[in-house]
């Protein structure tokens, strides 16, 4: 059985050939082939390559460099651009870019988008018309994330790391669990599912 981890990020040094939007704290790099060296480490066999927002905000170029140096071990992700009138036509070139399964929005209370957001319409028009599922960042802001998905309902979503927040570093916050109620609820929509990632950053106990 083949063991696909779903969402990694892989990113360059902070460099002005290719700078970072901010700097969060994460390793100083976590190239392409570093990634791929962590991964037969540990007996995964692919992965979803999620272009980091963090870094590189809408530009998904390093991600796909990684893919077209590793066809068989990535899929790529790429974040969407609301605020852009064309984002329809970006949806449909990256359609037809190689190893493509899916799209990405942000949903937190950061990204201050309402559920109503034209913008955020014109993405999921384009995704049913292109057959993308969109990944969803909607932590801390589950209700506006319910919102959006019963707003589209020929949309397909992918809820991202548990629709909970999680810590960039330690200590978890005090109530890691607090939305999971909310989460719980969304199981009832037909067309929204759940990635579980980064469950690990929850726990408040040391590991052993």
């Amino acid at each position: 059985m083949a063991i696909i981890d779903s969402q990694v990020h892989a990113y360059e040094a902070n460099t002005p050939q290719r700078p970072w939007h901010s700097v969060p704290n994460w390793p100083e790099h976590v190239t392409g082939d570093e990634m791929v060296a962590a991964m037969d480490k540990v007996g995964v066999d692919g992965a979803i390559l999620v272009s980091a927002f963090s870094m590189y905000q809408y530009d998904a170029s390093y991600a796909v460099d990684v893919q077209r140096a590793y066809p068989g071990r990535f899929a790529l992700v790429k974040p969407v651009n609301p605020d852009d009138p064309a984002v329809g036509e970006v949806i449909a070139d990256w359609k037809h870019t190689p190893g493509t399964v899916g799209i990405r929005i942000m949903m937190t209370q950061e990204a201050q988008r309402e559920p109503n957001d034209p913008g955020l319409d014109r993405i999921l028009r384009a995704a049913v018309r292109h057959d993308f599922p969109v990944n969803m960042l909607c932590w801390g802001n589950v209700d506006a994330g319910r919102a959006l998905i019963d707003r589209h309902p020929d949309t397909r979503f992918i809820l991202d790391h548990l629709a909970l927040v999680q810590p960039r570093t330690p200590p978890a916050p005090p109530q890691p669990w607090a939305d999971l109620p909310k989460v719980l609820d969304l199981a009832k929509r037909p067309n929204a599912v759940i990635k579980v990632s980064g469950a690990c950053t929850l726990s408040q106990q040391r590991e052993c």
